[in-house]
């Protein structure tokens, strides 16, 4: 059933972006402590029934729904119950899951951040989903791509899809009709979005034509990538030794600075991106780089808006999808079959559908797209569509341990273009340096 337009939830998602709080889980998941973890015991109970812990990091309404499908897990799989009492909101998993896997205490799933997904699975105490993945009802290849990528290293599945999104363009229809200029199609370029933002400023107003994140961190920079993929950039260079986007970063960042000379920009100071989001729900910014998870709090404003993709430089669409992950730990084996069999039908398009509906994401798999209930909610939500069709282009970041120090060197680096302090090539410089140092430290 689809959400009702006044009903449809929201979920905090890009508070939540910060993969640069994985700078200290490497020291501490290196040694893990080997044993049990939420309990000494194996956590089958005296009537057969196996307990698992699970450590969902989500709130309010995304809490409520997954409530409601643990209940029916437990109705359908009367032999194992899920515990959703321990953990802590997603923006502090990490730490809680560094300090858990220091002291051998750990939960049997936890919501880990895609990006930092590549250091915690460096703990031996997480398990290897490569072969349950196979036998799910959710077939593997019929993930989206991204969700594939975002939980394989080095060739293994390492965690288990939980949430999907896309960043596309939101536009507010009512000043594009004031500034007299059409609403943007797909295939528009860079360009055509720094003159487009351009012509929406009206500083007297105090109205921006856009906004960008201004405190460098992983927020802040995952907007930047889908435009250093486009001009042929990457996370690692050939060499396996130095980045492989320095060629490419002086221009992506020229739209940067140009969004920033003709004052065209808000520059949000303060971490989670919520300032930015008020101003164009206030109906004081054109468009808004952003994902789905932002969409109830523009319906709830009632900004009539419309969704368009991201600009390119090439014409070819690209975007970025930034999954977050199950992740299920050995707390011996009856344990972890139990997250396992938990993890795989939360995956299956029937559950995948209510939750992404409920939670503010984006089906994990083309099976789910194209459930009629999926159908249903996005024939509802305006601009929903263009979302889902990203996924078919979307890139993720890259699993990569060094991510973290890469990301804080390309957060500074923009930080310093849009605040005017530093020229694109001189920014770049300087990151590559300081990323460079940091994939040369070995892990």
């Amino acid at each position: 059933m689809a959400v009702p337009r006044n009903a449809v939830p929201r979920l905090s998602r890009r508070r939540v972006l910060r993969g640069a709080g994985a700078l200290a889980l490497g020291a501490a998941v290196g040694p893990a402590v080997s044993g049990c973890g939420a309990g000494a015991d194996d956590g089958v109970g005296a009537d057969g029934r196996v307990t698992i812990e699970l450590w969902h990091g989500q709130a309010d309404t995304a809490k409520a729904a997954l409530k409601r499908l643990v209940a029916d897990f437990e109705r359908a799989h009367p032999r194992i119950r899920v515990d959703m009492g321990g953990g802590v909101l997603a923006d502090a998993m990490l730490q809680k899951i560094t300090a858990a896997l220091a002291s051998g205490a750990y939960p049997d799933i936890a919501y880990v951040f895609g990006s930092d997904l590549a250091n915690v699975a460096r703990s031996p105490q997480t398990v290897d989903l490569t072969d349950s993945v196979g036998s799910a009802r959710t077939p593997w290849k019929n993930y989206w791509p991204s969700a594939r990528e975002a939980v394989t290293l080095n060739g293994r599945v390492r965690a288990s899809p939980a949430v999907l999104d896309a960043l596309a363009v939101v536009c507010n229809r009512k000043l594009f009709r004031q500034a007299g200029i059409p609403l943007p199609e797909a295939g528009w370029s860079w360009d055509d979005f720094t003159e487009t933002a351009r012509k929406l400023t009206d500083r007297g107003a105090g109205r921006f034509g856009t906004g960008w994140p201004g405190t460098g961190d992983e927020d802040t920079v995952w907007r930047i990538w889908p435009l250093l993929w486009d001009l042929g950039g990457d996370f690692m260079g050939e060499d396996g030794r130095s980045v492989g986007f320095a060629g490419q970063g002086a221009r992506a960042l020229g739209v940067v600075r140009d969004l920033a000379r003709d004052k065209s920009v808000y520059i949000d100071p303060k971490p989670g991106s919520e300032q930015m989001y008020q101003v164009f729900q206030s109906g004081r910014m054109g468009m808004v780089v952003t994902g789905p998870w932002q969409l109830p709090d523009i319906r709830q404003a009632k900004v009539d808006y419309a969704v368009v993709p991201l600009p390119s430089f090439s014409g070819k669409p690209v975007t970025i999808s930034g999954p977050d992950t199950w992740t299920v730990f050995d707390n011996g084996e009856a344990r972890a079959e139990a997250a396992r069999t938990f993890v795989n039908w939360l995956a299956r398009p029937e559950q995948d559908v209510r939750w992404d509906a409920e939670a503010g994401s984006l089906p994990l798999s083309r099976a789910a797209e194209a459930k009629p209930a999926w159908r249903e909610h996005s024939a509802d939500v305006e601009g929903l569509a263009v979302f889902t069709k990203a996924l078919e282009t979307a890139r993720v970041r890259p699993a990569h341990p060094a991510y973290p120090q890469v990301s804080q060197a390309l957060g500074q680096a923009i930080t310093s273009v849009l605040l005017g302090r530093s020229t694109p090539a001189a920014a770049m410089r300087s990151c590559a340096e300081e990323a460079d140092a940091a994939l040369l430290i070995p892990r």
